[in-house]
């Protein structure tokens, strides 16, 4: 049996680092985990090919091989799945489609002949076994129940061209303990936080080290200290021993919330085991805002004074901003633009509300009428799917001020040198530059120090970084390329 699994194509957007990727000679930032678990779970004596549409071209003899073609995606993808299922249509071969769009979306594909829905570990088995067995399978395989993370299989990171990638990944848990109503997650894989063994955890960062990767590595978890027990008494020193023994071969990022300040123990425990960079959901500097979407865990604290705790211990901070809750005032652009300046979130991933299907959200505007179309996925495309309570021309107007407002290139690199001047690294995270990093400097160089625009704030930066925090020179033109990409996604 023969199985391709192909992942499509990611649109120019904010995380694609399209623009950015020119710099190190990669093709994509992260590879496809789901996809690459799937491939873990076929038999080992059935024959896979992953062709990452993001790395590589979908080739026609690709298709002629596969026996079943596998198709994995999210939202902002679908422009490149509805080109790969009309590809494998015209050559007459099967397609199996899972991951978060068709869990959603199903019946939108009715050329799609197999539904692997929810989670694989539970919904490919069967599927599986009615080829085995000579049968049919079923059309769609789905399952309200959550799978046992205990038995999520290492992913088959071997079928990876890790060379093209930027950062790899894995998965320590499902699920999220919070409940914020624009949020589609608990949706698809539940409150409780089901997690994977240390165990398995190390296996597959040995895996990972075998395969000689060495560098940044992604938890893609939707918040890594969900289960902060397990993360602080068992993971953790797990992961701290490993790495010390293997001389600190990656460096960590996670997606977390923001009680993680409150918490200098577990800080200490994520920089030993190599961590240096955390997403959090930061949404808005507006009280009203927070309980309007019931982030709770950002709710009565000082976020300026947390985020200045994590950039304190060792932790890089990015995070994510919304605009157009129902509860927003017209001073929300110019109270965003402050903190993001204020904070030294150098990504600043700021997007206009949307409501997935199957959030609490959207259930209140469905209610309401004012659901207009589907949620795109895409947090750059300035598009919203309802009726937004205040005037859209000015949301829309006081949105796109934000954007160059803080993208612009004098406040963007205010914003590089606010967290350089916040950021405490520790000794094991300190970065050496590599060979990839000296001809992205070289290119920084010139692309950024000679032939675009903002070459004096260029060089100011890079002066003041070498002077005053050399060993940050490395984070310095990382984020100086990053500025070159949000300045092209957002057409500045």
């Amino acid at each position: 049996m023969n199985i391709l699994l192909v992942y499509p194509r990611y649109p120019d957007t904010y995380w694609s680092f399209k623009h950015a990727l020119r710099f190190i000679r990669k093709k994509a930032a992260v590879p496809p985990l789901g996809l690459i678990t799937v491939a873990a779970l076929i038999p080992k004596n059935w024959h896979k090919k992953l062709i990452d549409m993001n790395v590589e071209d979908l080739k026609n003899h690709d298709i002629r091989w596969a026996d079943y073609v596998f198709i994995s995606a999210m939202y902002v993808q679908k422009e490149s799945v509805a080109e790969v299922i009309e590809r494998c249509v015209a050559f007459g071969r099967k397609t199996v489609a899972g991951g978060p769009l068709f869990t959603q979306e199903y019946r939108n594909y009715p050329d799609i002949d197999h539904f692997i829905l929810n989670e694989a570990e539970l919904t490919l088995e069967p599927f599986i076994k009615a080829l085995e067995q000579g049968e049919k399978p079923e059309r769609i395989y789905k399952t309200k129940a959550f799978a046992d993370m205990h038995q999520s299989p290492i992913p088959e990171y071997g079928l990876l061209k890790l060379n093209a990638y930027v950062f790899m990944s894995f998965q320590v848990s499902r699920g999220c303990p919070f409940a914020c109503n624009f949020c589609e997650i608990t949706t698809l894989l539940g409150h409780k936080v089901r997690i994977k063994s240390s165990r398995q955890i190390i296996q597959e960062l040995e895996t990972l080290y075998q395969l000689n990767w060495r560098g940044s590595v992604s938890v893609v978890d939707d918040n890594f200290i969900g289960n902060l027990k397990f993360i602080k008494t068992d993971l953790l020193p797990a992961m701290i021993s490993w790495t010390q023994k293997h001389i600190y071969p990656f460096h960590f990022n996670a997606q977390t919330s923001i009680n993680m300040a409150d918490d200098s123990e577990l800080l200490e425990l994520m920089t030993q085991a190599g961590f240096n960079a955390a997403f959090i959901g930061i949404e808005t500097p507006s009280d009203e805002s927070l309980q309007y979407c019931n982030k709770v865990q950002n709710q009565n604290r000082n976020l300026l004074d947390s985020i200045y705790t994590i950039q304190q211990a060792g932790i890089q901070v990015s995070g994510g901003f919304i605009v157009g809750f129902d509860s927003d005032k017209p001073d929300v652009f110019e109270r965003q633009v402050e903190f993001i300046q204020k904070s030294g979130i150098v990504s600043a991933m700021v997007g206009l509300l949307n409501a997935p299907k199957n959030t609490k959200l959207y259930r209140q505007l469905e209610a309401e009428n004012r659901i207009t179309t589907e949620a795109t996925g895409s947090n750059t495309d300035f598009t919203m799917n309802f009726i937004p309570k205040m005037d859209a021309e000015v949301l829309m107007e006081g949105y796109r001020t934000i954007i160059r407002n803080i993208y612009s290139i004098k406040p963007y690199y205010q914003r590089v040198r606010q967290l350089l001047l916040n950021y405490k690294a520790r000794e094991n995270q300190e970065k050496k530059i590599t060979s990839g990093e000296l001809i992205a400097f070289l290119k920084s160089m010139l692309i950024l120090g000679i032939l675009n625009k903002g070459q004096l704030d260029y060089w100011k930066l890079m002066i003041w970084t070498f002077f005053k925090r050399p060993s940050l020179l490395p984070d310095a033109i990382t984020f100086s390329v990053y500025g070159y990409h949000y300045r092209a996604v957002y057409k500045l």
